[in-house]
């Protein structure tokens, strides 16, 4: 795809498992080739199928709910990420990306048909119940969730704000079901913050990546800088539990640190052909005419030690971001392998008012790395200890493979790795007071392990260094690379 056919029709679409924040294309669906041959016997098998349907099922469905279901159940079936939109699902998914929006407050998924939390949003009515990551949502309003698609539990989640909805949770080493009771906001999500760790060194925390993230990261920098009152001597970035977001924000925020032009990710699509590379320049990541939205970014930023926080729930967008980092040798990446959505969704809006969410294409970094199924591993393994459940990309029934021939990973936390004191399960269903939130959000490297390796490392001159590169040196991405060789040289027999 060319570059000036991608500032025309909006850029692709990240966001993990919900795809709540996605970008929009308004493109039309183009053939590119001859049509094969209509499927006349399955068409006609299909025929046959309705035909029994509306005479002898219970019940009298309309032939626009038979059809709606028939569309939903075609496209749910290519993999976890495409997607039958109707018209309130899609007008849905155009809120999301505003930033703005009516609901709970938390990023969902599906996982072996049931619906799962993947985080809480910040500072949103299901962070103040106290709803966790991993999470599994039970009931709704005392309807059971099994087997609901992630679009009908969005759906009955959402509602007017103010209103008043009560959530069944199922919780890893919690015996009995927890139930909350929440109350509907409009949910205003902002999407960086940032904190003066230690005079010198910064923090600057991504939580999804929207319209307003790329200029949001710019004020954050300027910011830190003029609280600091001197350049800044180190910095990190937090991508934890980011499930993605739009692209454009992906390059911007990699741009930021980077030098001008060089490729920041690469798309492929059939038979493996590239088709879009995406650099660090303005054309790339600006979502309209006008400013660059890093415009005054302070200079240091570019060359400061940086390094990058990732663990199991940062997906598509932090993974690009991650990774192109990281292959440009610019940032070191500590923490735990990151969740692996490395897929493209494209949004094509039908002639009826709904859409049709489509993998069109696999996401590569720099060094031609595919982030499908495997994720991004980090130079420095510094895991988690309080985290009791995750799930990653392999994890889900029909994902893609990685197409390199990279490991797949899969959830690799248990009780069994770590044996958290259940005893004191019930005390942490409690709501959270403004004291325990307004302390979760401010950076803590005496209380965060990765957090406290991180500003480690940018403190460390030698130890940084030393640093840069690490995970090329990993049996899993040296895995990868020798599988790409011996397909180039078999290719050339």
């Amino acid at each position: 795809m060319s570059k000036p056919t991608l500032q025309k029709v909006a850029v692709y679409t990240l966001g993990a498992l919900t795809g709540v924040a996605l970008s929009l294309s308004v493109q039309t669906i183009a053939a590119d080739k001859k049509d094969d041959a209509l499927p006349v016997q399955s068409i006609r098998t299909m025929a046959e199928v309705y035909g029994q349907i509306k005479a002898n099922y219970y019940q009298d469905k309309s032939d626009a709910e038979l059809f709606e279901g028939a569309m939903k159940g075609m496209v749910a079936d290519l993999d976890p990420h495409s997607e039958y939109m109707d018209k309130k699902g899609y007008a849905d998914l155009k809120e999301n990306t505003s930033g703005e929006f009516g609901g709970l407050g938390m990023e969902i998924g599906s996982e072996d048909g049931f619906v799962k939390v993947i985080a809480p949003i910040e500072d949103t009515p299901a962070e103040r119940a106290g709803v966790k990551s991993g999470d599994f949502i039970a009931k709704i309003n005392n309807e059971s969730t099994r087997g609901m698609t992630v679009s009908q539990a969005v759906k009955k989640m959402r509602g007017k704000p103010g209103t008043d909805i009560t959530l069944t949770l199922s919780r890893k080493n919690v015996d009995k079901p927890i139930v909350v009771k929440l109350t509907r906001a409009v949910i205003k999500v902002k999407s960086v913050r940032h904190h003066l760790l230690q005079p010198g060194y910064g923090y600057i925390r991504i939580s999804q990546f929207q319209e307003r993230t790329v200029a949001a990261l710019n004020e954050a920098a300027q910011a830190l800088t003029k609280q600091n009152k001197a350049p800044l001597k180190g910095l990190i970035v937090d991508l934890r539990d980011d499930p993605g977001g739009l692209l454009n924000g992906a390059v911007g925020v990699s741009a930021a640190f980077l030098p001008e032009g060089v490729p920041v990710v690469s798309t492929k699509g059939r038979d493996g052909k590239v088709g879009m590379v995406l650099k660090a320049t303005p054309g790339d990541y600006k979502l309209s005419a006008g400013r660059d939205p890093l415009d005054g970014l302070p200079a240091e930023i570019k060359t400061v030690p940086l390094a990058v926080l990732i663990n199991a729930g940062s997906a598509s967008a932090s993974e690009i971001v991650a990774g192109a980092l990281q292959d440009h040798k610019r940032a070191v990446v500590v923490g735990t392998q990151s969740f692996g959505k490395g897929s493209v969704q494209t949004v094509l809006p039908l002639s009826n008012g709904s859409a049709v969410k489509l993998t069109t294409s696999l996401y590569y970094t720099p060094s031609d790395r595919s982030i499908q199924a495997q994720g991004i591993v980090p130079d420095v393994e510094v895991k988690d200890k309080d985290r009791l459940d995750e799930s990653r990309e392999a994890d889900l029934v029909g994902h893609i493979g990685n197409p390199t021939g990279g490991e797949e990973v899969n959830s690799s936390i248990s009780a069994d790795d770590y044996k958290p004191d259940t005893s004191k399960s019930e005390s942490k269903n409690k709501k959270l007071t403004d004291e325990e939130r307004s302390s979760r959000r401010v950076p803590n490297p005496a209380k965060d392990d990765q957090l406290r390796k991180a500003l480690e490392l940018v403190k460390s001159p030698d130890q940084y260094q030393k640093s840069l590169g690490l995970a090329a040196k990993n049996p899993k991405w040296k895995k990868i690379k020798e599988d790409e060789k011996s397909g180039k040289e078999e290719k050339g027999k």
